[in-house]
């Protein structure tokens, strides 16, 4: 069964209960764009309570905003009862919900090209907002007033520029305008749904122009001050243009960052709260800039192409060159010596280990991660191959040393 079954199969045994029950919001969008949906939601007049008797296997995620998980075969699929919203104190959740009819919900809705609803039972569209017009004109524009719907929750504001990059769609001049007047409101929203939004936008299409749109209305730096700067800001958007369709959001995010300082940037990326990996990811891509330009030898090669961040390190170092209208050959050469690597063991277990170097004689502390050091870079540099010539070196390195 597929999503879409399984979201009709719920519908229809919601109809014979006697609820009007209705497809809504991004998968309408979607099935009137021609796109497979990643996710059918329902929409229903039956009430929570209601929706879990009907339903044996449900999850009650926001019962209390009227949205029922029901387990349909191997789908989860969201069923919410139809509602009108009233007063945002926290610029995010209602204060108050009401269970209402369908016209109410649609009305509550961010977009209209998301306000639609679908009777997959008599395939009929049922549009109160314009929706359909708007997906004609490839335009994003709120329910009724920007600055209520924006009020009713920020994060739409970034969501406006994220529906631009995936659809490919201009957002309509008073919303546009309303996101510019409005866009110091963005940091009231938490972090993460910041960073998910933007992880969507950098994924989508058209992300270079989502990059844009987020520079021109303020949204990039009220979330990262570090873009006031204006040459940060529009080199972040030429960058953007060679990086390769499918790409990390760690890379995405080191590119929107290519022409910041790396502590600063990583200052700025706290009000995401990335995870620890993500941001050891994002500040090695970061530091590393320029490195693969250097004339690097066997060992450094050879360290740098067994990190594990290597390959978006060097797109990203291709995409800024690029976008400095600078050569490649250096790169070029890396990337050639690199793909001789292939098949050799690039970070070998090394030939000696600690307490084997302290019995030859170095002095237990910093002496022997110095002389392990500099002793792995011989063998990643193939002068050192075998144990034997390993104790040679050490010694002779302890005899250079023994002052």
């Amino acid at each position: 069964m597929t999503g879409k079954q399984a979201a009709i199969q719920i519908i229809r045994k919601l109809r014979k209960a006697g609820f009007e029950a209705l497809l809504a919001g991004g998968c309408v969008r979607d099935m009137l764009c021609g796109k497979k949906p990643k996710d059918y939601d329902v929409v229903t007049g039956a009430k929570p309570a209601e929706v879990c008797r009907l339903f044996r296997r449900t999850i009650k995620v926001g019962a209390k905003f009227g949205v029922i998980i029901v387990l349909a075969d191997k789908h989860q699929i969201e069923v919410a009862t139809f509602r009108a919203e009233t007063g945002y104190s926290d610029g995010r959740r209602p204060d108050n919900v009401s269970f209402t009819c369908a016209k109410e919900d649609a009305l509550r809705r961010d977009f209209t090209i998301n306000g639609m609803f679908y009777d997959p039972l008599k395939k009929d569209v049922i549009d109160y907002v314009g929706g359909r017009r708007d997906l004609k004109k490839k335009t994003i524009r709120t329910i009724g007033k920007p600055a209520e719907r924006f009020s009713e929750d920020y994060l739409r504001m970034l969501r406006a520029v994220r529906f631009s990059a995936q659809l490919d769609f201009k957002v309509e001049k008073n919303t546009l305008n309303a996101v510019r007047k409005y866009s110091t409101n963005i940091v009231k929203i938490s972090g993460e749904r910041i960073a998910m939004e933007l992880e969507s936008l950098f994924a989508a299409a058209k992300r270079q122009k989502g990059v844009k749109l987020l520079i021109e209305t303020g949204l990039a730096k009220k979330i990262f001050p570090i873009f006031k700067s204006k040459s940060k800001a529009q080199f972040a958007v030429k960058v953007f243009e060679f990086l390769p369709r499918q790409i990390t959001f760690e890379l995405a995010v080191a590119a929107f960052f290519a022409g910041c300082d790396s502590g600063e940037a990583m200052k700025n990326l706290e009000i995401l709260k990335l995870s620890r990996t993500q941001l050891k990811y994002i500040k090695f891509l970061l530091e590393k800039r320029d490195y693969l330009l250097g004339d690097l030898s066997l060992a450094q090669l050879k360290m740098i192409v067994s990190e594990p961040y290597f390959e978006d390190l060097y797109l990203l170092q291709k995409a800024i060159r690029k976008a400095e209208k600078k050569g490649l050959s250096a790169l070029s050469a890396v990337r050639r010596r690199a793909k001789a690597l292939a098949g050799k063991e690039l970070r070998p277990k090394p030939m000696l280990n600690g307490y084997e170097i302290i019995r030859l004689g170095a002095k237990p502390g910093p002496q022997v991660g110095l002389v392990a050091k500099e002793l792995y870079i011989e063998q990643l540099s193939e002068r050192i191959t075998d144990k034997q010539r390993a104790v040679s070196w050490v010694k002779d390195w302890l005899k250079k040393h023994k002052s």
